[in-house]
């Protein structure tokens, strides 16, 4: 299956630059999206997973997937029933024994919130600046390991999701549908100093970060790709 694209552009200020958000290669009802290694996958609302192959969307195969991964540890999906696939040779095959409700591929392995807190909502993690994560109270959260404990609360925004690139950035969607990303995280402040937004002309309902590229899933289903 192969979509089209589309080329309309905007130019938005944002800190003293200049946001160039265009919307991205065209995948009808897309409910979300993952970047990692220079790859994009994305799912529609119809459980259909899709690989981005230059600016044409290629579905990945039959099997129906609720949530689709990609990073160094692979390409990974998790369908309605929570069973977890696994792509390889280009087919997603069923990880025998996995039962898992959301996961998330990173720089060296597969992640999953039954591996720190039953209260976790949202889940990604990065090689840098660690594992970052919502509660259900929409409480960002950020842990100093990926074990059991460790975990801080971090204050600012009531966030439904959020995401580590694989350099660390980190951004999340607060419940309104705006973007933001997390400034001033060092080693001595592992969960940063403060929230600084990034301008979207549309609500948003997922974002995913890699290359320097900024992916966003409009809560009407149309993607954006930003870069500055």
């Amino acid at each position: 299956t192969i979509c089209g694209s589309a080329v309309t552009v905007y130019q938005l200020k944002m800190m003293g630059g200049i946001v160039f958000l265009q919307e991205g290669p065209r995948l009808s009802s897309i409910t979300q999206i993952d970047a990692g290694l220079g790859k994009v996958v994305a799912v529609n609302r119809f459980n259909q997973a899709f690989v981005l192959i230059g600016t044409r969307w290629y579905r990945l195969s039959s099997v129906s997937l609720k949530h689709i991964s990609v990073g160094p540890a692979g390409m990974w999906g998790a369908s309605n029933t929570n069973r977890v696939y696994k792509s390889v040779a280009g087919n997603m095959l069923q990880s025998s024994g996995i039962y898992y409700y959301y996961f998330h591929v990173n720089k060296c392995s597969l992640y999953c919130p039954t591996c720190s807190s039953s209260l976790i909502l949202y889940y990604s993690c990065s090689p840098n600046n660690g594992c970052w994560g919502v509660d259900t109270s929409f409480r960002r959260i950020v842990p100093s390991n990926c074990g059991n404990s460790g975990w801080l609360y971090v204050a600012g925004q009531s966030m439904t999701m959020i995401e580590v690139g694989t350099d660390g950035s980190v951004f999340g969607v607060n419940r309104s549908g705006q973007v933001f990303q997390r400034i001033g995280i060092s080693i001595r402040l592992p969960q940063g100093s403060a929230w600084r937004s990034v301008p979207m002309c549309m609500s948003i309902r997922h974002v995913s970060y890699d290359l320097g590229r900024l992916w966003a899933v409009t809560t009407s289903g149309l993607l954006m790709q930003c870069t500055h």
